[in-house]
C-alpha cells in the first residue's frame, strides 16, 4: 500500500504577521484534508495569467515574433527609440538573436540601459524549441497561449502578419506589467520532458491507424456481402483466402491483393505497439525512479487504471505545476460553459479548451471506475444521482465524475490522499 505523507502542524503567517492555523482533518495521526485560511491569500508562483515580476519600460527591450513556415516577422519596443520597427526575417535564430542585440545597441545610443531582454511568440507548429533555445542565450522568453489573445469579432476582419504582431504586441505589454485579461502564457517544459510524451502520443496515433484500417477491410468486405470478419485476429490472413461471397465465389484477385496488403499494414501496427507497450515497461522497471516514473507506478496502484492510463495521467497532465483543483480540471477540458446573456441562461456543454487527450482518457476512466471501484465513494455519488436511469442523465453525471476523478487522482500524487474507499493493488 502506498504511504501516505504524515504533514506536521504548520501556521501560516500572513504579510500583515496575524498568524493562522491551516484548518486540518487528521485520521490515525495523518492530514487527510487541509483548508486554506480564508483572510490570508496564498502567493501563486505558477499563475501564468500575469507576471509577477515588475518591468521597467525604461530598460526593457520587448519583442514579439509572428511565426510561420517561411519567415518570421519580429515587432519590438525599443527604450528611447520612437519608431516601433518591424522586421521580417527567415526562421534563423541567429539572425534573431543578431536583430535583438542591434536593437540594444540602438537603445543603448539614446543613452537608455537595457537590463532585460523580454521576447515572446504564440505557440503553435514549432512547439517550445526557441523558448529554451532564447533562454539558454540568456534572453527570457515566453510562449503565449494562442486562445488568450482577444481578436475583433467582426465578420471579415482584416489580419496580417503586422496586424497579429500588434495584438501580440499589446497583449504582451499588458501581461509584463502584471495586468490581468491581456493574454496568458503556456508553460514551457523540458527537452526531457516533451520526449516523455512521445512514446503514449505514437501509441495514440497508432492504434487509430490500426482502427482505421481495420474499418476499411471490413467496408471492402462488406461491398461483396462479406460479414463478421475479424482483420485483428492472429489468423485472420489465413482466413482471408477461404472467405466466399453469398453466391459462393471466392473474393475478387484485385481486392484480394488489396487486402493481404491491408492485413501487412495490421500485423506491422500490431508489431509496433507492442514494441511501445515493452519498453516502457522496461523503463518503469529499469528506471523506477526517474522523472515521472514514480507517480506513473502510484497511479497504475489503483484498481482499474492501467499503465497506458497512468502514463497518459502523470505525463499530459500531473507534470504541469497547476495550483489548484480548478486548473486541474480546466486543464483536463471537463469544465462547463455557460452562455447567459439577461434571462437567458444555457449550458453549451463542455468548454473543451484543455488538453483533449486528458478529457478522452478520464471519460473512459471514469466508466472503468465504476466497474472496478463499486464501493469508492464516487461511485456511490454517481449511483445516487443516476437512480432513475435516465441515458441523458447518465451522460451528464459521467463527465462530472471524470472531472472529480481527476481531481482525486491529482491529490493522490501530490499530496499522498488517497480517494475514500478507492482500493489500490500492493505496490510492486
Amino acid at each position: 500500500m502506498v504511504k501516505l505523507l504524515n504533514l506536521t502542524d504548520t501556521t501560516r503567517r500572513c504579510p500583515s504577521g496575524t498568524e493562522m492555523l491551516w484548518g486540518e482533518q487528521r485520521e490515525n495521526g495523518i492530514i487527510v484534508a487541509a483548508t486554506k485560511p480564508t483572510g490570508c491569500p496564498m502567493p501563486q508562483p505558477n499563475d501564468l495569467s500575469r507576471s509577477l515580476a515588475a518591468v521597467d519600460e525604461n530598460s526593457t527591450l520587448i519583442a514579439v515574433i509572428e511565426m510561420s513556415q517561411s519567415s518570421w516577422l519580429v515587432a519590438a519596443t525599443i527604450p528611447g527609440v520612437d519608431r516601433q520597427p518591424v522586421k521580417k526575417l527567415g526562421p534563423d535564430e541567429e539572425g534573431l538573436l543578431r536583430l535583438l542585440h542591434r536593437w540594444r545597441g540602438e537603445a543603448e545610443k539614446a543613452g537608455r540601459q537595457i537590463n532585460r531582454i523580454a521576447v515572446a511568440y504564440e505557440a503553435g507548429r514549432d512547439g517550445f524549441w526557441l523558448a529554451r533555445w532564447l533562454r539558454a542565450h540568456d534572453i527570457e522568453a515566453h510562449v503565449i497561449h494562442p486562445n488568450s489573445i482577444a481578436v475583433s469579432r467582426e465578420h471579415r476582419r482584416a489580419k496580417t502578419d503586422r496586424l497579429d504582431t500588434a495584438l501580440l504586441k499589446r497583449g504582451f505589454l499588458g501581461w509584463l506589467r502584471g495586468e490581468r485579461g491581456h493574454c496568458s502564457m503556456a508553460a514551457i517544459p523540458s527537452l526531457e520532458a516533451e520526449d516523455a510524451k512521445r512514446p503514449g502520443r505514437e501509441r495514440e496515433n497508432l492504434v487509430g491507424e490500426r482502427t482505421r484500417i481495420g474499418n476499411r477491410v471490413k467496408s471492402t468486405l462488406a461491398r461483396l456481402g462479406i460479414r463478421g470478419f475479424k482483420p485483428t485476429l492472429r489468423t485472420a490472413a489465413q482466413r482471408l483466402e477461404r472467405l466466399r461471397t453469398p453466391e459462393g465465389e471466392p473474393v475478387p484477385p484485385h481486392t484480394l491483393a488489396e487486402l493481404r496488403r491491408e492485413m501487412a499494414r495490421l500485423r506491422q501496427l500490431a508489431e509496433q505497439i507492442r514494441e511501445i507497450e515493452t519498453a516502457r515497461l522496461e523503463r518503469l522497471e529499469q528506471q523506477p525512479n526517474r522523472g515521472a516514473h514514480p507517480m506513473i507506478r502510484l497511479l497504475a496502484q489503483v484498481r482499474g487504471l492501467g499503465i497506458e492510463t497512468a502514463d497518459l495521467l502523470a505525463n499530459e497532465a500531473f507534470s504541469r505545476s497547476l495550483r489548484d483543483r480548478r486548473a486541474v480540471a480546466r486543464y483536463g477540458g471537463l469544465t462547463g460553459s455557460p452562455d447567459e446573456s439577461g434571462a437567458r441562461r444555457r449550458e453549451k456543454g463542455l468548454a473543451r479548451t484543455g488538453n483533449a487527450r486528458v478529457r478522452r482518457g478520464m471519460i473512459q476512466l471514469a466508466w472503468r471506475f465504476l466497474m472496478f471501484q463499486k464501493d469508492s465513494a464516487l461511485a456511490q455519488w454517481y449511483r445516487a444521482r443516476t437512480a432513475d436511469a435516465r441515458g441523458a442523465t447518465r451522460k451528464a453525471l459521467i463527465i462530472a465524475l471524470a472531472r472529480k476523478l481527476l481531481v482525486a487522482l491529482w491529490r493522490l500524487v501530490t499530496t499522498g490522499e488517497v480517494p475514500h474507499g478507492v482500493v489500490l493493488r500492493p505496490a510492486t
